[in-house]
This record gives structure tokens, sequence and C-alpha cells, in this order.
């Protein structure tokens, strides 16, 4: 197994994770694996598995739970430069396991998700299985809700469909199935942003709401709270205050950065460390 392209350079060489290769539907993807307890799936930002990436998943891992941390794009634990980024950004757009420029939602990549969350149930056991997605990935977590492992979705910052800001990455009967599945098995969707992040607007949060009910549970930062001093890629390209539980996050006591991964850590535990058992039933 190679080792993994952030071992230096800054970068970090995730050798607390054990690296698998993991094939469902034809497509193989790279997962680091760490920890006991139920799983939770953490999705990785642009522009891959980067240092600020890991850190929250090891924060994951250590609050009790077995974490599956995938490899979709980028080179994993590597602090890419802005130029490395925005080539992997254009790479992963036009893919085809990601359609990004397709304007829906139901792609190879999230069904490939709900796989590894099935064998990641499978694996670990308890009532179901957390996911958290970030920036590309945030409505990923959404859209596995389709499965009836996923029991604690977690959409941080999503920044897809690139050009509607005011849309959510789904067809009308995909939402129309995530809100039935959320309501019959009484869920909710944790969500986050910063106030004047341009790449997840206001707007995009509105049409969450519209969509799912009460069942949408959207915070949203002040941009006074995010990290100043962010890697390159957000510094020189994003530009705005964006990721609220990686690379914008300031680890320190009381600042609500901090007080957002602590609430996802305790949504994450009240949902997968909870009495009351978890019964898979097939929605689709």
């Amino acid at each position: 197994m190679r080792e993994p392209a952030g071992a230096g350079a800054g970068g970090d060489a995730l050798a607390d994770f054990q690296p698998r290769e993991l094939a469902f539907d034809g497509i193989i993807r790279r997962v680091h694996v760490t920890g006991h307890g139920p799983a939770v799936i953490v999705m990785p930002e642009m522009p891959g598995i980067s240092p600020e990436v890991a850190r929250f998943a090891r924060w994951v891992r250590d609050a009790g739970f077995s974490v599956y941390l995938p490899s979709l794009f980028g080179r994993d634990g590597a602090v890419a430069s802005a130029a490395e980024a925005i080539d992997v950004f254009r790479k992963t757009c036009v893919s085809m396991e990601f359609q990004a420029l397709s304007g829906r939602g139901d792609r190879p990549i999230t069904r490939w998700l709900r796989a590894l969350a099935r064998q990641a149930l499978a694996e670990c056991g308890g009532p179901g299985v957390g996911a958290v997605g970030m920036c590309f990935t945030g409505n990923f977590a959404l859209s596995m809700v389709l499965e009836p492992a996923v029991v604690a979705p977690v959409v941080a910052q999503p920044s897809l469909p690139l050009e509607a800001p005011e849309d959510i990455d789904m067809g009308q009967d995909e939402i129309a199935q995530v809100r039935a599945r959320l309501e019959r098995d009484d869920l909710k969707v944790l969500a986050y942003r910063f106030e004047g992040d341009v790449h997840c607007r206001a707007a995009r949060f509105a049409a969450y709401r519209a969509a799912l009910g009460e069942r949408f549970d959207g915070r949203t930062l002040p941009d006074s709270a995010a990290n100043p001093n962010p890697p390159p890629f957000f510094r020189d390209v994003v530009r705005v205050p964006h990721s609220v539980l990686t690379a914008h996050l300031i680890d320190a006591e009381g600042e609500p950065t901090c007080r957002a991964r602590d609430e996802v850590i305790r949504f994450l535990r009240d949902r997968l460390h909870g009495e009351s058992p978890f019964v898979p039933e097939s929605i689709i």
C-alpha cells in the first residue's frame, strides 16, 4: 500500500489510519479507517483529505466512533497549493463519478457512499451510521439518507449546485424520498454555514428549510468566527469564511467554530450511542 501523499511538506501521513481499498458498484476507492464504536463516514471537502479534514476525523474518532474517511479526490494528507487545488476541482467536476455539472444529485459516487455505509454498519454494528459531508460533498450526506443505515446526517457548507445558489443538489423525487425517510424515522439534518459564504449562500439554506421543514436544523456562524489564516486554497481561491469544521475552524476554547464541532459530535453521539435500536428498512 503506497504512503499517503501528505507524509511530508507539512502534510499528514495519516499513520494512525488503516488504508483499505473498497469496491462497490464497479468503483474502487481507498478508505482510511480508524477508531472503535459506531461508524461515521467523514467525506472530505475540496481539495481532498487535508490535515484539517484528518484533524476533524480524529476528533470524531476520539469521541467514541469508528471513522471511515474515503479518498474521493486530491492527494491524501497533502497541503495542496492553490494551483493544484484548482486542478483537482476541475477534474472532479467533469468526472463521471461526480457529474458535478449535470445538475442532478443521484451520482455514481453517492451510490458508492451508500454502499460504504451499509458495509460500515455491518462491520461496526450500532443503531446506524453517521455521515458528514463538507463543501463539494456537503449534500452527499443528505443523499445518503436514502440508505437506511444512515441515521445521523451532517451537511457542512454544501456548495452544489455550483451555478444555482438557491437550489438543492437533488431532484424533486429524491428530495421527497429524503423528507419521507426523515419524518418516518424521526431524523434530523444538522447543517452549518458562515454568514458571508458566497459558495453556500443563505438562499441555499432557505431552500433546504422549504424542502425539509423542521427536519432541517441549519445554523449560521458570523464571519468573524472564521480562522483568518486558512491554508493556501482557502486563502487564495475560496477567499471567504467557508469551512466551518476544518480550514476555518479556530481550535480554542469558546470559539464559535469549536462549539459547532462539539455540537456535531453531540449530535452523532445522540443518534449513534442512544438506547433506541435502529431497524433498517429499505425505501428504495
